[in-house]
């Protein structure tokens, strides 16, 4: 049996199961599912299911992916595992994990193992590795998809459920569709890539697999934010899933634009999905989609080929073998690139920008195929750029133009091959994307993955705020039943959910008369979760509030168990050094009901 990630936290958190228990059956199915080519390395079992015990003292509830088992696609560190992109000679031991592992192993998830991709991330297909083709598990001739072959074969095949790929021209989505699963790919440096090999630095994205989009929208919030070791990071938190839209406009291309190379099915499909779109509210809007095809284009006809070529242009001097040969063949074009052909292309890609801003404004969301078509490993390998190519047709120009991108499944035909969608938007509408996209998926009451699960009930969205809302955490008198709450109520602001932060801030008992509490964020590992409220306040609202509060508190971000970051009460750092550390009580109400 395979289990969505809220199944397991759930069972980890009722007592059903342990971590320890989970862990081991991943191991267990990992051994009966017997193909070498999905993990290129596994931690030593021991060691994970002794991760998995120290796990069992920590407070359930503040860890969002609780006892999770996770695997990281080969390119991403993990400090015990070596880091090789597919390539034995490039192979080395990373002193950390990646800042992505990181946060996965601080919400409560324990890694498993590094999988299989397309060597260098350089491919769709997932044949281009040394270490062998993991067996698509869906249909053994099809491709597995690439490049974060492994990663989506593991989580189709139930032996993760959730897994971490990265994605520059569609390594997060073509993988999806050809396994069953959702792949989220986020908006450009919402989760950081410090401690990734870089394919293409000003595009990589470390991407999400998993079996909803709910679990996928979890480790979403846990990932998510900004990261002073990644220069390319951006401060783009993940809100939450929002509720699907009573207006959502969805852009689809004009008649004949759509290329399936003579795929009928697949054409048939798509169309399928429209009819599924306009049942469940949308309004489906016509848009040119040749200035997207043409940013394709540029991709690997431009100089971002060049940015694979830096990657590893010291084994192409000093051991070029080493490398697959398509994988040399597309890297080594980069090194013959001018600085005027770079110029030249950047200039035309703020141009295709442009023409797609003015076509998302009048649209949320567009909706394509994942590909055109599927391939098996045999015409791959007999055609391996080609029909490689083909597969990023509706792919490959999402990074350059700054979209945000989730490939659902959306039908199984009967000869047993997959057919997704993906949604795209513009950076930042993440959320959306992903309130849409789990109605998308639910309505198909498609089985999860490639072992016939079938789909959960779609679990009701927690509260959030209104349009022109905004949230903020308390922390210490605000709260409710305490002394200053009634400031809230007098605001109209409305109780949202009782939470707890991350597990990485401090709790201190300010000196003063009346006692206040000041929280500090402190590095993961070193903190404690606390306990808050989240409450709503109009925009007017919060400014008068924000206005009254005394320093050193002051209003900055707060991130909650779930990875959501908000506005809320923090304390200035340099005030806290003669405090009273009080996180040990796990929050304010607690403390003061000691104190009397």
């Amino acid at each position: 049996m395979t289990e969505t990630v809220a199944a397991i936290v759930a069972a980890h958190r009722e007592g059903r199961l342990s971590p320890e228990q989970t862990v081991a059956r991943s191991f267990q199915r990992i051994r009966a599912h017997d193909d070498p080519a999905v993990f290129i390395s596994l931690r030593d079992e021991a060691d994970a299911l002794a991760e998995a015990r120290r796990l069992m003292t920590k407070d359930a509830a503040a860890l969002p992916l609780y006892g999770v088992p996770v695997a990281a696609k080969d390119n991403i560190d993990v400090v015990g595992l070596p880091t090789t992109a597919a390539c034995p000679a490039f192979s080395y031991a990373p002193a950390r994990d990646a800042t992505a592992v990181a946060r996965l192993r601080a919400a409560g998830a324990i890694v498993i193992g590094k999988t299989n991709l397309d060597q260098f991330a350089t491919g769709l297909v997932g044949v281009r590795s040394p270490y062998g083709i993991p067996k698509n598990p869906l249909r053994g001739d099809l491709v597995p998809g690439g490049s974060s072959s492994g990663s989506a074969v593991a989580v189709s095949a139930g032996l993760v459920p959730l897994a971490l790929g990265t994605d520059t021209a569609g390594s997060g989505r073509v993988p999806a569709l050809l396994n069953n699963i959702v792949g989220l790919k986020p908006s450009l440096g919402m989760i950081s890539t410090a401690g990734v090999v870089p394919a293409c630095r000003t595009l990589d994205c470390v991407s999400i697999f998993a079996l909803t989009v709910d679990d996928a929208a979890t480790a979403l919030a846990a990932l998510a934010g900004p990261d002073e070791a990644d220069p390319f990071s951006r401060d783009r938190s993940f809100g939450g899933v929002t509720p699907f839209p009573p207006k959502l406009r969805l852009g689809v291309p004009r008649d004949g634009q759509l290329i399936f190379f003579g795929d009928k099915l697949f054409e048939k499909a798509y169309g399928e999905a429209l009819v599924r779109w306009t049942r469940l509210g949308a309004t489906l809007v016509e848009f040119d989609i040749e200035p997207f095809y043409e940013t394709a284009r540029l991709l690997y006809e431009g100089p971002w080929v060049t940015e694979r070529y830096l990657v590893i242009r010291d084994l192409l001097a000093s051991a070029p073998e080493a490398i697959h040969p398509v994988t040399r063949e597309i890297a080594a074009a980069g090194a013959r690139l001018t600085a005027a052909e770079t110029f030249a292309a950047l200039y035309r890609l703020q141009g295709l920008r442009k023409a797609t801003e003015r076509a998302f404004a009048a649209m949320d969301a567009i909706v394509l195929p994942t590909a055109p078509t599927l391939y098996s490993a045999a015409q791959v390998l007999a055609n391996p750029i080609e029909l490689n190519s083909r597969l990023g047709t509706y792919t490959n120009f999402v990074n350059l133009l700054d979209l945000c991108g989730l490939a659902l499944p959306s039908a199984l035909g009967t000869d047993n091959r997959p057919f997704g969608i993906t949604l795209l938007a513009p950076a930042g509408r993440d959320a959306l994307l992903a309130g849409i996209g789990r109605v998308f998926h639910a309505d198909t009451a498609l089985p999860l993955g490639a072992k016939g699960l079938a789909q959960p009930p779609l679990s009701p969205l927690p509260p959030r705020a209104g349009t022109d809302d905004i949230e903020i955490a308390v922390v210490g008198a605000h709260l409710s039943g305490m002394a200053l709450n009634g400031e809230l109520q007098v605001l109209g602001g409305r109780l949202l959910e009782s939470t707890m932060t991350t597990p990485d801030y401090r709790l201190y008992a300010l000196h003063g008369s009346p006692p206040r509490p000041g929280m500090l964020r402190v590095e993961a590992g070193a903190g404690a979760a606390i306990e808050l409220e989240l409450w709503a306040l109009s925009a007017l609202a919060f400014g008068k509030f924000v206005a009254a509060v005394p320093p050193p508190l002051s209003i900055g971000t707060v991130r909650l168990a779930g990875g959501r970051a908000v506005k809320g009460f923090i304390v200035e750092a340099a005030s806290v050094q003669a405090a009273r550390d009080i996180s040990a009580y796990g929050g304010w109400r607690a403390f003061m009901a000691e104190s009397g």
